[in-house]
């Protein structure tokens, strides 16, 4: 059963890669879509950049704040737990790593470090209870820093990670786990730029829909012909 398991996941990561690419061409569209509409270049999203651009000097000049890492790491599982019914105990946090017991556990629940960004969404949750008392919302070019602060944290952290041996990532294998973390990643990404520029979820959607199509089409394409290739060689 458990190599059945590990063939059906090895497949599955397989299916996944025209989407992988189709994700990343909407990616790009995005970009491109909300550039031409006017937020390109704007004092916020050159904040944003700004902030992704803070951390990766952090990153390469000053030690690295490996215990907020491991700290976000554990309480991004136990909070994803805690969406499912499980219950949390025993957090444990340090430079070498760290834990924390649930009572159920899943993939969502063990891959959720490594496609959700925790300090990001606790700025965009402290950015959201001070909308609520002050509109518009303050220090708005700040807000988007911080955001872009916190994201490059988390995907320079998840970088480093999955590059290692991580018995998160083992236990539903390395193919799997990467392949659905990208995707996951990159929507999460897509759900913030529908948030904070001119893209709307109707523009996504189709922008989606294209780019992911055209990618299985282009996929299954290739495949078709070699097979052809393979029959009529040895026919």
């Amino acid at each position: 059963m458990k190599r059945l398991k590990s063939a059906l996941r090895f497949f599955a990561a397989l299916a996944f890669l025209p989407a992988c690419w189709g994700l990343s061409r909407v990616f790009i569209d995005s970009i491109a879509y909300a550039a031409e509409k006017g937020d390109g270049f704007s004092a916020e999203t050159l904040s944003l950049v700004g902030g992704i651009a803070a951390f990766v000097v952090t990153w390469a000049v000053l030690s690295r704040p490996v215990r907020a890492y491991v700290l976000a790491h554990e309480l991004t599982h136990a909070m994803w737990g805690a969406l499912f019914g499980a219950k949390a105990s025993n957090l444990q946090v340090g430079e070498k790593g760290g834990s924390v017991k649930l009572t159920k556990s899943n993939m969502l629940i063990t891959l959720a470090p490594y496609f959700f960004p925790f300090y990001t969404f606790l700025v965009i949750i402290a950015a959201l209870v001070t909308y609520a008392f002050l509109r518009p919302l303050p220090w708005l070019p700040l807000w988007m820093f911080a955001i872009g602060f916190t994201w490059s944290f988390h995907v320079l952290f998840t970088l480093e990670t999955l590059s290692g041996k991580q018995p998160d990532i083992t236990l539903y294998g390395r193919m799997f786990s990467w392949t659905f973390i990208y995707m996951a990643n990159i929507a999460v990404v897509l759900l913030f730029l529908c948030c904070t520029t001119n893209l709307g979820f109707s523009d996504l959607a189709a922008f989606s829909v294209k780019r992911v199509l055209s990618a299985y089409s282009t996929t299954f394409g290739y495949v078709y012909d070699g097979i052809n290739y393979v029959i009529e060689r040895f026919r």
